[in-house]
């Protein structure tokens, strides 16, 4: 599996695309050697046959080392338009060692350009916070692509300014459905750790996207020791919200088990509002590489395609 990518190779190597190459290299090779084998990462070139279709663009070929039949496709039938959505809130920049929550987005994010570059599909890119900050249209040419990588490569870089930036994710979601004018993926990355009360509002933005034609995939990133199980010491802590400053003294012992059942029952509230609006629901826990967000990519296109 992919490890991830810490911040001392970013350093050394000082080139997003280069360490992105890498990712989606082994992810590839991994693909291969997994029950996956046999799938088809090619999507510009094949597409599995359906029966009762026509044999006439059947490769044969490709059947003869595979042993599936897959059936060639023409550069008009392949386009996908892929629009990226990041969230910069402050809470995003949890935890403050090791990988945080924006650090993994934003590398999941160059995976998934390297990806749709080798499949010659066109990808826009978001950040919002407390507004929509960026948003590009989506486009497949290599000037586009490497303005992008510079885009993530600037945004990783003003992160550690630690200025406090509170969540807008409603309004951002409302703004990116109406300016992406043409059929896309909408690709999601956030923590989603927004007031509960304003759920229905979300998916309100969600829905919005859905009315406009697109197709959505919510990556939930999260860490999962600290923000799912609570894994702490049970001694005094100090906790400070990254988006308010507010404060609170606590001890972890005192409150886990509760904290626990609220937060599962948030997020599985989540899981089964995006499962009946036909939204997919991706958990992204940081503790754990990028294959999944590049196979689930993968999977849906395929779906799509």
């Amino acid at each position: 599996m992919t490890k991830t990518i810490d911040r001392l190779r970013l350093a050394q190597f000082s080139n997003l695309e280069l360490l992105a190459k890498q990712v989606v290299e082994g992810f590839i090779t991994g693909l291969h050697k997994s029950p996956f084998h046999g799938f088809s990462v090619e999507f510009a070139e094949h597409r599995l046959y359906n029966p009762g279709e026509s044999t006439r663009n059947i490769d044969w070929r490709l059947y003869g080392r595979s042993e599936k039949l897959f059936t060639k496709k023409y550069e008009e039938e392949t386009n996908l338009r892929c629009q990226i959505v990041i969230d910069d809130s402050s809470s995003m920049f949890f935890p403050q060692e090791g990988i945080s929550k924006f650090e993994y987005s934003v590398y999941a994010a160059a995976s998934l350009i390297e990806l749709l570059k080798r499949q010659r599909d066109a990808v826009g890119l978001s950040f919002f916070n407390e507004t929509l900050q960026l948003h590009t249209a989506a486009k497949s040419s290599l000037l586009h692509h490497r303005y992008l990588y510079s885009e993530l490569e600037k945004r990783l870089l003003a992160y550690q300014e630690k200025s406090k930036k509170q969540t807008a994710a409603i309004a951002a979601l409302h703004a990116v459905a109406e300016l992406t004018h043409k059929r896309s993926l909408v690709v999601i990355f956030s923590d989603l750790l927004d007031d509960p009360a304003h759920t229905d509002a979300l998916f309100d933005a969600l829905q919005h996207l859905k009315h406009n034609k697109h197709e959505v995939i919510l990556f939930h990133v999260h860490h999962e020791g600290f923000e799912k199980s609570f894994q702490l010491e049970d001694r005094p802590y100090q906790l400070i919200d990254m988006e308010t400053g507010e404060r609170m003294l606590l001890r972890p012992g005192e409150v886990r088990e509760k904290y626990q059942e609220a937060i599962s029952r948030y997020f599985e509230e989540l899981n089964l509002r995006c499962l009946n609006n036909g939204i997919d629901f991706m958990p992204a826990p940081i503790e754990e590489g990028y294959n999944q967000v590049l196979l689930k990519y993968l999977l849906k296109r395929q779906q799509l395609y």
